[in-house]
């Protein structure tokens, strides 16, 4: 009898691509599957060469996750149990309601196949779903041999070694996954049910609101808190510089202070006298180098996010979702990696040259295939999963819509740019003596724009050339003055700087960072708004960090959708450059202050215990920690809080009322009133990723 070969997908675009190419143009009959209008059975033949050989082929795919873990029914009711009895409560897993049909298409088809061909993304995520098809299929074939492909983007050639080249599942990555399942499910059912029956006995506002918790939500609302309080508490310093100016050539030629400023008058005034007496100053230095603006890196997820929400005018989650359509179109890589370096063994020159027919960076990608090709630079990391994220197969704009186009070209822009030259220049520095202080000036002269050319997003201007001087002369300055500045607050959290926070303290990962954020905007724990011109720099916040902290805050440290979940907030595209910054909501603040007052070892509004987290996994998927340690020690850490949490209560109630007795009409706080509207709509379980 000849084997059967079950192949099942992540996604029904996914699997219609694949069955598409393992098909090679002959017929492939498809088959609806009862009680889901999405997802189909494909049918067809394919040569796996001395793998399995010719075999008959079914293809299919779940949506996204298929199981999910809960709390028996004895334990659902929020009264039922004290929250604290779900850090030990019995848990099972089970299959979503709305998954159930696509469970049993697949428990059926497993009955008629030999193999089950797993392809689910190539991530953590992707390999714990490849294990939930695993189960389903078992109960129907116990002895299916089971494998999956590796690949990381659809295009057909790609596809065709993945099929022709099977490997096994990552027991280590399913393990890692179901212990933060399990974790997660365990911390946000108890501290969430903790504080909305604590707080709704405030009545108010808050009397039907439900207040959830997640270990990822509130370290992520924590960061925009934190900068909330530094822009509130900001008290603005008077400062005093010294600026020298100095004409020659028709040129005007500003030397700026080498102490930059100075936050006491007299002493400014002082030292401007002491230049003034010595009349003349000394060129000290005169230094005329090449200098050269590094091209970008390769694509990361992270930066992906970042910049897209910076330059695209759409936030990080639409980014994603947009990208994620992308690459099941077949035309970029899989968008959800940590790579930073292209493996030697991709012929990056034939993908750049298929973009030599595009009208807007055609011409750039030819001179590219010319003869100007540069091999991209490497970067630190290596997720040995997939490669950084790049365009695969080009594609005209007008096939894509409009949020499409703005990706897609982001991304193009990017790869091409890494595969240019470096932008080359001619940098010009002064140093002089004047008195007992010493000033400079600089100048830059672009010789060769080069990755510049295609990739916009980068600026690097020419400055206005310096004129002539000579080391050793000594010249009378045209002017000498003092100026007069104030510090300013830094601006809100934007979505790129969050991000930044997010991944350098390991809240979350490249592929779930931007949920997190969805997530508390969702929840009304903050709102966001364009930031106004362009916004304030972030600059005096750090600077004033070094010298203190002024203006901070005091207790706060120093420095398909996916997969099956809801959808976030809605994308957002602001005014000015399209950045977004965010605003705490009066409940969001009163939540993160109130946690911080009860003085824990480790406020749950900070990053360390999700961090201590995220090292831990990836320890299980090196092999070099248990899941049942994992989970054991992360609920002891937490219980911990949790216990401190319930006896000192009170210090939360004591904020909340500010949240509690915010008018329902307010406009200052319209998010309350949208969360308490919507709070019918809410389940209460699954609620606390």
């Amino acid at each position: 009898m000849v084997q059967r070969i079950l192949c099942v997908a992540e996604k029904p675009s996914i699997a219609k691509a694949v069955a598409q190419h393992l098909a090679g143009g002959a017929q492939i009959n498809t088959r609806n599957v009862q009680g889901n209008p999405y997802v189909k059975n494909y049918e067809f033949n394919f040569d796996f060469g001395a793998q399995w050989g010719q075999c008959p082929v079914t293809m299919t795919s779940v949506i996204g996750h298929l199981t999910g873990l809960a709390f028996p029914a004895e334990y659902k009711s929020w009264t039922s149990c004290n929250p604290a009895q779900l850090f030990e409560a019995p848990v099972k897993d089970e299959v979503d309601k709305d998954k159930k049909s696509i469970a049993d298409n697949i428990t059926q088809q497993a009955r008629y196949a030999k193999i089950l061909f797993i392809w689910t993304d190539c991530d953590r995520e992707g390999e714990y779903i490849g294990s939930e098809i695993r189960d389903v299929a078992r109960k129907g074939n116990p002895r299916i041999e089971v494998r999956r492909a590796r690949f990381s983007n659809t295009e057909r050639a790609h596809v065709m070694r993945a099929a022709l080249n099977p490997i096994n599942l990552d027991e280590r990555q399913v393990q890692a996954v179901a212990g933060r399942i399990e974790i997660d499910l365990r911390l946000g059912a108890a501290f969430t049910r903790l504080q909305t029956l604590e707080l709704q006995k405030l009545k108010g506002a808050l009397e039907e609101v439900m207040v959830s918790y997640g270990s990822c939500q509130f370290p992520t609302l924590g960061f925009i808190v934190d900068r909330y309080f530094r822009v509130q508490n900001f008290v603005p310093e008077s400062f005093w510089s010294i600026k020298i100016k100095h004409k020659r050539e028709n040129i005007d030629v500003d030397f700026l202070w080498h102490r930059v400023r100075l936050f006491d008058r007299m002493t400014v005034v002082i030292l401007l006298e002491r230049c003034l007496v010595a009349r003349t100053a000394t060129v000290s230095r005169v230094q005329k180098k090449p200098t050269s603006k590094w091209k970008p890196l390769p694509l990361t997820t992270v930066e992906l996010q970042k910049l897209g929400s910076r330059f695209l005018r759409l936030d990080s989650q639409r980014v994603m979702k947009v990208a994620e359509e992308l690459y099941t179109k077949g035309f970029i890589s899989y968008p959800r990696t940590e790579t930073d370096q292209f493996d030697k063994g991709i012929d990056l020159r034939a993908l750049v040259g298929r973009h030599v027919q595009d009208p807007n960076w055609g011409p750039f990608a030819q001179g590219l295939m010319n003869g100007s090709f540069s091999q991209p630079r490497n970067g630190r990391n290596d997720d040995k999963a997939h490669p950084p994220i790049h365009p695969v197969n080009y594609v005209a704009r007008t096939a894509l819509s409009a949020d499409e186009q703005r990706v897609y070209e982001f991304v193009t822009r990017r790869f091409l740019a890494c595969c240019s030259e470096d932008a080359k220049g001619e940098s010009t520095n002064v140093d002089i003596q004047y008195g007992s202080e010493t000033f400079h000036a600089k100048g830059l002269l672009v010789l060769e724009r080069n990755y510049l050319d295609v990739y916009p997003y980068d600026k690097w201007e020419s400055s206005q050339q310096l004129p002539r001087f000579t080391q050793g002369e000594t010249f009378e300055p045209t002017e000498a003055m003092i100026n007069e500045g104030e510090t300013t607050a830094p601006g809100y959290l934007t979505e790129p700087e969050l991000i930044s926070l997010m991944d350098a303290n390991g809240i979350g990962t490249d592929a779930t960072m931007a949920e997190h954020i969805a997530k508390i905007k969702e929840r009304s724990y903050v709102t966001t708004r364009p930031r106004a011109g362009g916004g304030r720099s972030a600059a005096p916040m750090q600077e004033d960090a070094v010298r203190g902290g002024r203006g901070g805050r005091r207790g706060r440290g120093g420095n398909d959708s996916g997969r099956g979940g809801r959808t976030g907030a809605s994308s957002g595209s602001g005014g000015g450059n399209g950045v977004l910054e965010f605003v705490p909501t009066t409940l969001g603040t009163a939540l993160i202050e109130g946690y911080d007052n009860m003085n824990l070892e480790m406020s749950l509004g900070k990053p360390f215990l999700r961090k201590e987290m995220e090292v831990k996994m990836k320890e299980i998927c090196n092999g070099t920690r248990t899941r049942r340690d994992f989970v054991v020690e992360t609920l002891e850490q937490y219980r911990e809080a949790y216990t401190r949490t319930a006896q000192q209560i009170e210090v939360l109630k004591a904020v909340s009322p500010i949240a509690s007795h915010i008018p329902m009409d307010s406009s200052t706080d319209v998010e309350c009133h949208r969360l308490a509207e919507s709070i019918a709509l809410l389940g209460r379980e699954g609620l606390f990723a």
